[in-house]
């Protein structure tokens, strides 16, 4: 057994690898009760579960707020930076290139976050050219949804996004989200190399996490909860019992998305 899985059986944070949470979420939301929605609930539970570190993104920032919630994203990275990096939010709709000015060069933040569906805007729409414009420029890695079907956010999107800015790194977060998404981004990643798969998600399992690792490889798949909206522990679960090569799950547990976000190193 290895040292992960025996870590859950004996019900004790694992201690084998540095595990990087690369899709979570801080404070309140609007539509559902968080209990403990600030920094010190979001570190219990990750030391509970063993994860070292989470790239997050304030859910006043995603829903209604982006400056109000990149403000609260970047107090929340100061005040443990040891243990999170911050997603930049950008809503097309609330001054994209002013929170790019603003806090691209900010350390706090080690990528971008986009959300289509809850902001009613097309990834391929012209009002994230400043982002794709920044992530060209610098190698920042943008987080979007993704959502099979999605008016705002599906796979063929993505393609071609990618296609026209194919030195940037995409991460396609839930990696489609369905059944029939999962194939999808599996397609999309294997055309274009700077598609990177997230896996966090309500329908998939380890053993569609190890198809998505078989088919583009652990540089190309990226650990996420989407904690609090799904459990920490389930997510977690999904990847250390999906029967992959003891290489391959240290890759997609940390290893790829350390390397991501390596970016900032080189802006001086």
């Amino acid at each position: 057994m290895n040292a992960l899985a025996a870590a859950v059986w004996k019900r004790e944070p694992q201690r084998a690898l540095r595990i990087v949470d690369a899709h979570a979420h801080a404070g309140p939301y609007s539509l559902f009760f968080i209990p403990d929605a600030g920094r010190g609930g979001l570190v219990r539970v990750m030391d509970r579960c063993g994860v070292s570190h989470a790239v997050i993104s304030s859910h006043l920032a995603i829903q209604l707020d982006a400056a109000e919630g990149n403000a609260q994203t970047a107090e929340i990275v100061a005040q443990a930076a040891d243990r999170f990096t911050g997603y930049l939010t950008v809503n097309p709709w609330q001054d994209p290139a002013g929170e790019l000015d603003k806090w691209g060069r900010d350390t706090r933040f080690g990528g971008i976050k986009l959300h289509p569906d809850l902001h009613d805007y097309p990834l391929t729409g012209r009002r994230y050219a400043p982002v794709w414009e920044f992530a060209q420029r610098t190698g920042c890695p943008v987080l979007t949804h993704t959502y099979d079907g999605s008016p705002y956010n599906d796979l063929p999107m993505v393609d071609e996004v990618a296609a026209r800015h194919p030195g940037v790194v995409i991460l396609a977060g839930h990696a489609g989200a369905t059944p029939l998404g999962f194939d999808a981004a599996i397609e999309v990643a294997q055309r274009r190399p700077g598609v990177v798969l997230e896996v966090c998600g309500s329908f998939n399992t380890g053993a569609d996490i190890a198809t998505m690792v078989r088919e583009v490889g652990a540089d190309r798949v990226v650990y996420g909860s989407d904690f609090p909206f799904i459990d920490l522990r389930m997510s977690l679960g999904r990847v250390i019992f999906s029967g992959l090569p003891e290489e391959d799950r240290a890759a997609v547990l940390g290893g790829t998305m350390t390397r991501l976000l390596q970016w900032r190193s080189g802006l001086g």
